[in-house]
């Protein structure tokens, strides 16, 4: 980050690619569902609908790792710091392979019992288990090449994370429907061929991504200097941490609310759950972009105080907020002229397209809220400012959410539980703004100790 450029060429060109990677990360899901939702059927997606909450309960953890290391690789990268920036990302991938190992094993073996315990409807439960087995028997690979796209943009590279997951993408676009339909000699394998695929691809990403590193010398490559800082710094690993566990915990109260609306939905039977997972995609492409901007906020903030540049986190907060007002909005006036045919894209079936466009339409515009929120917490992190931002987020998914979703559902029905959502957001926006501006604004910045 270069003091004599405008801040919002800055913005932009960090912000471009990883946008990009997030609709390719959306697009890869996308896929899935629609391949799943055309080639078998309504009770395939649901299969794999059922296993998202718990997808992003076990991926919560290494959202908080990679947060907290982009926060200190942004900040050691402002201060021309590369020796630091190799320890922080072995310490943060040593720690983050062993809890995907853990995560392996455990949850492959409970995998059935698992789905079991959401309440999965019993005419999916089996392919549900299947898809979940797989993808938590594949979790260290996930996790890895999750961990390292996120802590690459710590040192502003997030032209490479996309190229990664374009591999990915087109590799499962290949895979997938020969799984399904039993191409090549391949065998069929259900909602299953969907998380085979998956894991395959980022298999492959991971291969591409350690020979372009390699070949770059990129600082991140995984050469003789990065593999001699594979341990556990416990200094370092505290200094995640510090920022990543809140971060993390959050997500866990995120994934947990996700549980219990999930339950509520799968009350509705199988015709719901497969619209819940339609809805989830459609929101995703929206939803990105606009976790795409505070991120980008989160990390030049971070190299800025690494840099000396405190002064500039104002205007990184105000240029996030402007972009996701310009771009979260357009997206969600697309999607509310398009809802119908993007639906359909995942759906076949009249009544459930009718019953995912009607959700669509409770939630979709509060989005545009959420990412003001995320913005300002995203900042707020990059100076170490974390517990205040998170508890704020906890307390409204806790006190608000969770609460407002089972009233509403009692009374109104299934619109109720999305109803609960722009409720929740408008209310954490409210209460990151009012700390922001009456709070943190009055702190003195500057560049954690690590």
């Amino acid at each position: 980050m270069t003091a004599d450029r405008p801040l919002w060429k800055i913005f932009i060109a960090f912000l471009g690619p990883m946008m990009l990677a997030n609709i390719l990360q959306s697009l890869s899901g996308t896929l899935n569902s629609i391949f799943l939702g055309q080639m078998i059927g309504v009770s395939a997606l649901a299969a794999a609908s059922a296993f998202f909450p718990v997808m992003f309960f076990l991926i919560a953890f290494l959202i908080g790792m990679g947060t907290g290391a982009s926060v200190l690789i942004g900040q050691a990268w402002g201060a021309k710091q590369p020796d630091k920036v190799r320890a922080i990302v072995g310490t943060a991938t040593s720690v983050t392979l062993i809890a995907g190992l853990v995560v392996a094993v455990v949850g492959g073996t409970f995998a059935g019992s698992l789905m079991k315990l959401l309440g999965t409807p019993p005419d999916v439960l089996a392919e549900a288990t299947a898809y979940g087995r797989i993808t938590l028997i594949g979790m260290p690979l996930l996790f890895l090449f999750f961990l390292v796209t996120s802590m690459m943009r710590g040192v502003g590279d997030t032209v490479t994370p996309l190229k990664a997951l374009a591999v990915s993408t087109a590799t499962g676009l290949l895979v997938t429907p020969a799984l399904i339909r039993g191409w090549l000699g391949l065998p069929k394998l259900g909602a299953a061929s969907a998380a085979v695929a998956t894991v395959f691809a980022i298999t492959v990403a991971l291969g591409w991504l350690a020979f372009d590193l390699r070949r770059r010398r990129h600082v991140l490559a995984p050469d003789r200097e990065l593999i001699q800082h594979l341990r556990v710094d416990r200094t370092l690993l505290r200094a995640v941490l510090r920022i990543g566990l809140p971060t993390g915990m959050q997500m866990i109260a995120m994934s947990l609310a996700e549980l219990v609306l999930l339950g509520l939905v799968n009350g509705f039977g199988s015709n719901a759950t497969a619209a819940y997972g339609a809805v989830n995609q459609v929101l995703s492409y929206v939803q990105f972009p606009a976790l795409s901007i505070a991120i980008t906020a989160s990390i030049l903030g971070a190299q800025a105080i690494g840099a000396g540049r405190s002064e500039q986190l104002g205007a990184i907060a105000r240029t996030g907020l402007l972009l996701n007002l310009v771009i979260t909005g357009t997206l969600i006036v697309l999607a509310y002229a398009l809802s119908r045919p993007l639906l359909g894209l995942f759906i076949t079936d009249p009544a459930v397209i009718e019953l995912a466009q009607r959700l669509v339409h409770i939630v979709m515009w509060s989005v545009v809220i959420f990412g003001m929120a995320s913005v300002l917490s995203g900042v707020m992190r990059a100076s170490g400012t974390v517990l205040i931002p998170t508890g704020i987020a906890i307390s409204v998914i806790a006190l608000v959410e969770v609460p407002s979703a089972w009233l509403l559902s009692q009374k109104i029905g299934i619109d109720g539980v999305w109803a609960a959502y722009p409720i929740a957001f408008t209310s954490m926006f409210v209460l990151q703004a009012t700390y922001y501006r009456l709070g943190w604004r009055r702190k003195t910045i500057t560049r954690l100790a690590f």
